[in-house]
């Protein structure tokens, strides 16, 4: 603003120092005009120049109003001036001999002490007589020069006034306008990872602010929530972890207490390893959904045939120890190509297949369905288990979730809760959609998976004309 100021005022200090300079030059041209007429009407040495009947106390008093004149020879004698002159002006000699030549010259001379503007006239224009000679004619500046400092003055004090109230009125804008930010960034700062739960209440009721609070504390919301589900995963995993630990710890701790025959060892060892299949299997399961997390398991797609995948998924079911007491069916439709990577598609529906398996009781059905249905592939693993409470399907793709009591974990039904959350996870990994229900005929659950935007592309057959 000062800036922009100091710059529109020079500019006007400036216009105003032309309009100036071209009125004085009118009036030294006039001036000039009249005594020159008035030195060359006599007969030649006659010459005279036009005065004021002045006292030297009235000539003083007009000082800054008078006009002093002076007639030259174009060698620079001077033959003429003013009465009021006690000395002759400046002579510029270019300037004279420029005149001389017949034209008119300006020039800023200083006289007495004092600025003064001289106007060279040539009187060769009135008559071959006065070829030589050349009319002086000097107005002081003072006046000039001392309205131009006080505009120049009045330009810096309007200057200094304005910047001065554009930087208190902005800095009180600024407080008004930024001090509920601060609010709001002091609440925001002391929010932690232990007082997640707190919000930001801050202008949350002002209306330019709103937008902002509700953004922030649903930012927190999120992040409260993701934190509570990471806090209850790590509490999870530690407990799965450290159950088969304890088991491992205490069964190495009785064996070792007597010697014992290699047939009591050689079925201690099978415990362990029970117990260690268990472990590489959470920690295997942890990792794929660490990744998953992270962003870093990225599906290799390419065209696979669904109903391969799923026929072999149906016979590794099949070899399971607890499915020979249960019957598996499967209805595989032909050519339904998917783009997916087969590793994890396999994973996939063994997940769901397995978790079938795991709570179908003995004698029951677990079915495999494949079709298609408007031209996208679905799958369906239902089983004739003892289905999900709205509760479970709410939770049922959450991680270490085993469902109600009815689904919970038994010596008959192994697991370590991740298979639904790793099968939720691939699946989105490949734009399918997962969702579990119960059946509708009999008891037991549903898990279907719609194919969405993983059908590739055939190519449409060239037309001939």
């Amino acid at each position: 603003m000062a800036v922009a100021l100091l710059l529109l005022g020079l500019l006007g200090v400036l216009a105003l120092r032309e309009a100036l300079d071209r009125e004085l030059d009118a009036t030294l041209m006039g001036v000039a005009s009249v005594q020159a007429g008035s030195a060359t009407e006599p007969e030649e040495g006659d010459m005279r120049l036009l005065e004021w009947e002045l006292t030297p106390a009235e000539a003083e008093a007009v000082r800054d109003l008078n006009r002093f004149s002076q007639i030259w020879t174009g060698d620079g004698r001077s033959l003429l001036r003013s009465r009021y002159l006690t000395r002759d002006l400046p002579l510029d000699s270019a300037a004279l001999r420029e005149a001389a030549a017949g034209e008119l010259v300006w020039r800023e001379q200083d006289f007495e002490g004092a600025p003064v503007r001289s106007l060279f006239y040539p009187l060769g224009r009135f008559g071959p007589a006065h070829e030589a000679h050349v009319l002086q004619v000097a107005a002081p500046l003072e006046s000039r020069n001392r309205m131009l400092r006080d505009a120049a003055l009045f330009v810096f004090l309007v200057v200094l006034v304005v910047t001065a109230g554009t930087f208190a009125g902005g800095w009180w804008l600024a407080d008004r306008a930024l001090g509920p930010v601060r609010q709001v960034t002091d609440q925001a700062e002391e929010i932690g990872a232990g007082t997640l739960g707190h919000r930001i209440t801050a202008h949350a009721e002002t209306e330019e602010y709103r937008d902002l609070v509700q953004v922030l504390n649903g930012m927190l919301q999120r992040i409260d929530e993701a934190f509570e589900v990471q806090k209850r995963f790590t509490a999870d995993a530690s407990h799965e972890l450290r159950s088969p630990l304890t088991a491992l710890r205490a069964e190495i701790e009785v064996t070792l207490r007597r010697a014992r025959s290699p047939e009591e060892y050689r079925a201690v060892l099978n415990s362990l390893l029970e117990e260690v299949e268990r472990l590489s299997r959470t920690a295997e399961d942890l990792l794929t959904l660490a990744r998953s997390d992270a962003g870093v398991m990225e599906p290799r797609l390419r065209p696979v045939d669904l109903g391969q995948i799923v026929g072999r998924v149906a016979e590794r079911i099949q070899k399971m120890e607890k499915a020979k007491s249960l019957r598996i069916d499967t209805q595989l439709a032909s050519e339904l190509e998917v783009l997916a990577d087969p590793d994890l598609l396999d994973r996939l529906i063994w997940n769901l297949a397995e978790n079938a398996v795991k709570f179908t009781p003995e004698g029951g059905a677990v079915e495999l369905a494949l079709e298609r249905q408007g031209g996208t592939p679905v799958l369906e693993v239902r089983d004739t288990g003892p289905g999900l409470t709205k509760e479970d399907q709410a939770l049922i793709f959450q991680r270490f979730s085993r469902g109600d009591r009815a689904r919970t974990r038994s010596p008959d039904t192994p697991g370590t809760g991740l298979g639904l959350a790793i099968a939720h996870a691939a699946a989105e990994l490949h734009g399918a959609e997962l969702t579990a229900r119960n059946r509708s005929d009999q008891a037991g659950a549903v898990f279907r998976i719609r194919f969405t935007g993983m059908v590739p592309e055939r190519p449409q057959p060239a037309k001939t004309t």
